[in-house]
């Protein structure tokens, strides 16, 4: 019998890092052609173009990059340079051969990210922040390697925005005086051709600048 394909309700059920280094590590080949194409994953796309509404620019860090989708988006806008980060080493050798980053970083988001405090003066994450097994924990790590004034776009499933605690943790930082300018747009995360029981799905696009 064939191994069934990897799929999105496997990654809504993930719930470890050693969970997301096996899925992604199976699905790292056929992720664009068999999901993003097949769902027309808007969702890269849409969070690149709200980071370069606000005035993003380059170096730019991208977070739980993936196959590098939102990288390439913001690199055909003339964004650049991007470096990408990802907990699965598959899907950043997927991501490098669309030659729109300088540098890949494995990391897990959890340990923090092994660059200099300060590094990126943009900060973009697209469908990182989906089903559960990352939240707003991780927001400190990020704050940490932008520099002062440094945009963010920061998409978070609109089901998981407000169970997971982000509407809290970005209040604080508001009133710690850590970031700034915050809005929320929210945007669809597949077109309309997408299947199955998330083919509706919206995202909050975290858009903000660190103070």
């Amino acid at each position: 019998m064939d191994k069934q394909k990897p799929g999105l309700s496997n990654a809504y059920a993930l719930q470890t890092p050693a969970d997301s280094k096996r899925l992604y590590r199976d699905w790292a080949s056929t992720y664009d052609q068999d999901f993003a194409a097949g769902q027309g994953y808007l969702l890269p796309g849409l969070t690149a173009k709200v980071f370069a509404a606000a005035g993003g620019a380059g170096p730019v860090l991208d977070v739980g990059a993936g196959t590098g989708l939102c990288g390439q988006a913001l690199r055909a806008i003339g964004i650049e340079p991007i470096d990408a980060t990802d907990i699965s080493a598959a899907m950043l050798a997927e991501a490098l051969r669309k030659d729109a980053y300088r540098d890949v970083i494995e990391a897990n988001l959890l340990e923090g990210i092994p660059v200099p405090r300060g590094s990126y003066r943009g900060v973009v994450s697209s469908g990182t922040f989906t089903h559960g097994h990352l939240g707003p924990e991780v927001l400190p790590a990020l704050l940490r390697v932008a520099a002062p004034d440094a945009w963010f776009a920061l998409s978070v499933n609109a089901k998981f925005y407000g169970k997971a605690g982000f509407s809290e943790a970005f209040g604080r930082l508001v009133r710690g005086q850590w970031i700034k300018n915050l809005t929320l747009p929210e945007l669809p995360i597949y077109g309309p051709g997408a299947t199955g029981a998330h083919k509706d799905d919206t995202a909050l696009i975290a858009r903000f600048q660190k103070v």
